[in-house]
């Protein structure tokens, strides 16, 4: 009986965290790949400039690697903060992306006029500092998330350029220059202006086509012009 109750235990946690383990997986899976193709492309460059081959460990600390890791995180990050934020004041007509063009929505509603649900989450009981914070606090971590990701980018492209300077017998930046200069904004931008096309697309798209079973997508049956 032990055991069952314990296989059941596993299938319930499993049913209902399916989609974040599987996503989280997928991150681990392609992390993996990028690091191993990242090692390999990093010690060819070495070997073509007369240095030694780098370890696996050595290379998770070298800017090649923090620079594309975190690249791609800050404009991930960016890209759903800012989600986040517009989605509060703009609408879409016909995209299941936005909030009904009439009305009030569920996400509207006063956490203050809750404090007394059974079930409300402990700073909306609060209230005061606590609720203040926790009402926004998805963009606030978002936000966070980006800064962190922004810098360690900015730090470990510093690294990334000096390596390349050193290599070239060349003297290295200072991060300031970096921070100004081409090269961090255009590894910047050409990712901040992919990730807010991709928004971009899903929003305009869920208006005309449909994914049956998916909260991405309006029910199939929906008129084009509904907006949820």
């Amino acid at each position: 009986m032990g055991r069952e109750r314990g296989l059941e235990a596993l299938k319930r946690v499993l049913f209902e965290n399916g989609l974040s383990l599987v996503l989280f997986g997928l991150f681990l899976a392609f992390t993996v790949g990028q690091i191993a193709a990242g090692h390999l492309v990093h010690n060819r460059d070495l070997v073509e400039h007369g240095r030694p081959a780098i370890g696996l460990v050595a290379y998770l600390g070298s800017g090649h690697f923090l620079e594309a890791l975190f690249e791609n995180w800050e404009s991930e990050f960016l890209q759903m903060t800012g989600f986040v934020l517009l989605t509060i004041k703009f609408r879409q007509k016909g995209s299941s992306e936005s909030k009904s063009l009439d009305g009030d929505d569920e996400t509207d509603a006063d956490p203050r006029r809750h404090r007394r649900d059974a079930r409300a989450p402990w700073p909306v009981k609060r209230g005061g500092i606590a609720l203040k914070l926790y009402e926004h606090s998805l963009s606030i971590a978002l936000l966070l998330l980006f800064v962190l990701s922004f810098t360690m980018h900015a730090v470990g492209g510093l690294m990334s350029v000096n390596e390349a300077h050193r290599l070239h017998g060349e003297l290295g930046e200072t991060l300031a220059q970096y921070l100004f200069s081409s090269q961090f904004w255009f590894e910047s931008l050409q990712n901040w202006q992919s990730e807010f096309f991709a928004v971009f697309a899903i929003i305009v798209l869920s208006i005309f086509l449909r994914e049956r079973g998916s909260p991405q997508s309006k029910p199939v049956h929906a008129p084009h012009s509904e907006t949820e």
